[in-house]
């Protein structure tokens, strides 16, 4: 119990949190002022995430999977992989891509040729791969709480002073409030950290990670060191484009191909926009310089910095893949994948071929039948013409 004390007084001296001449004394409000933000309000965001998550799974299946049906998203059939115990167990516990003196290995203990053995791997990670329906209904869920977000957090700061004039982000401080849009963010990206194995895993599937722990150590330490104004400046540009990323990706999936291109193109601007340019030269300069004119540095300075830095990276990254996907649209007239996080960690569905010997000698056989008769009609149609030709020529005496 004594220990405990020790950390929790190590953890909240005022050094830590607090500029220099500002103590937590400082920090208290009246009723009347607000809410302010306290380290225990956090505590909510972990039931929060749960309850998030539960929506979700209704949320996925009452309203997103119909959804998905009514416009038009469609599912590839797959060849389900033959049950063989020890392929499964390799499959499971070492790994989904075999190498060639494996494959050698299995076949010997399975009793099956090379060929069934690469066939059996290559039918079980289609198998493994995410339809697009779960895609859709992924997609479909993060455009409801982004839109949502954006909306209610754009209507709550639109009249907000600081929205405009970012150098009150700082005047009055540390009296500062926006309680439940920053409880319904951190329980939002915390539920998206906690369902990141069950997701569908992206190209970015690290960065994403990063992106999202980054961003509730963000949202986390500048509620608790009351940077309230600001951090929901940040929250407002990373849901400005979000929302428009995700409805681009429900059209993909329902094939919907040039209304997805139109509305990637408009999602690429406002991601430029508002991450190559708003983040850093409006946000980001407002907490390294701005700030200085109101107290000194100190840890939670650099602290707070770093994590935004971190994610400028992440957005230049993207912003990156991005302008890929814009040059393909401009010189090949076609968006064929979104560079940014909608292509899987691997490749798409792998061409299925029959494994077995016999399948392939009917299918040699099927090719040689037709060849066959193919041939046979050349001969007959030769032979037609060439007796139409001598009835036209003259009988001989």
């Amino acid at each position: 119990m004594h220990d405990r004390a020790l950390l929790n007084e190590w953890l909240w001296q005022e050094e830590f949190w607090l500029p220099p001449g500002i103590h937590w004394r400082d920090t208290l409000m009246k009723e009347d002022e607000g809410h302010f933000p306290l380290p225990r309000d956090l505590v909510y965001t972990l039931p929060l995430a749960f309850a998030f998550i539960a929506l979700r799974y209704v949320f996925e299946r009452l309203i997103a999977v119909p959804l998905s049906k009514y416009l038009g998203v469609k599912d590839r059939l797959r060849i389900r992989a033959a049950s063989v115990p020890k392929l499964e167990t390799f499959y499971k516990q070492i790994s989904r891509q075999p190498t060639q003196s494996e494959v050698v290995s299995l076949g010997k203990q399975c009793g099956l040729s090379q060929r069934k053995i690469q066939t059996w791997f290559r039918h079980r990670r289609n198998q493994d791969r995410p339809s697009n329906t779960k895609k859709f209904c992924e997609a479909s869920w993060r455009f409801v709480f982004y839109l949502a977000a954006f909306t209610a957090g754009l209507a709550s700061l639109i009249n907000a002073p600081w929205f405009w004039d970012h150098k009150e982000c700082w005047r009055g401080y540390p009296k500062q409030t926006h309680y439940w849009y920053y409880i319904l963010e951190l329980g939002f990206y915390l539920s998206l950290l906690l369902c990141v194995s069950v997701d569908v895993k992206r190209k970015d599937f690290k960065e994403q990670v990063i992106h999202h722990i980054a961003t509730i150590f963000l949202l986390g330490f500048s509620y608790c060191a009351n940077y309230v104004r600001i951090g929901t400046l940040v929250m407002l540009v990373h849901d400005s484009s979000d929302f428009l990323l995700e409805s681009a990706k429900m059209l993909h999936y329902a094939g919907w191909t040039r209304t997805c291109d139109s509305l990637f193109v408009v999602f690429s601007l406002v991601f430029l926009v508002t991450r190559l340019v708003v983040f850093p030269l409006r946000v980001v300069h407002t907490t390294m310089v701005v700030s200085l004119d109101f107290f000194q540095p100190f840890f939670g300075y650099y602290f707070f910095n770093a994590l935004l830095l971190v994610l400028q990276l992440l957005h230049i990254f993207w912003a990156y893949l991005i302008l890929r996907m814009v040059y393909k649209f401009m010189f090949l007239g076609k968006v064929e994948r979104d560079e940014r996080s909608d292509e899987e960690s691997e490749v798409e569905d792998e061409p299925e071929e029959d494994g077995d010997e016999c399948s392939w000698e009917q299918r040699k056989g099927a090719i040689n039948s037709k060849l066959a008769s193919l041939a046979n009609n050349c001969v007959l149609n030769n032979l037609t013409n060439q007796r139409n030709i001598n009835s036209r020529l003259p009988k001989a005496r």
